[in-house]
């Protein structure tokens, strides 16, 4: 098995690259982590922007 153990990964046996299942799970995989990688720029853009308006309403009302 392929199984990621303690975060570093197992390299596939000759017999697991050719099968089809090992196939379907590492697109799932790969799937899976690029969703990963959009949510995580999505959450890091819109912190920005929040604290850009934080920043604007700070400049704008303060004496």
């Amino acid at each position: 098995m392929a199984e990621e153990t303690g975060g570093t990964p197992v390299p596939p046996t000759p017999a697991e690259v050719f099968d089809e299942d090992f196939d379907r799970r590492r697109l799932a995989r790969e799937k899976r982590d690029e969703r990963k990688v959009w949510y995580f720029l999505a959450y890091f853009l819109f912190g920005i922007h929040l604290v850009a308006f934080v920043m604007i309403y700070a400049v704008r009302h303060g004496k």
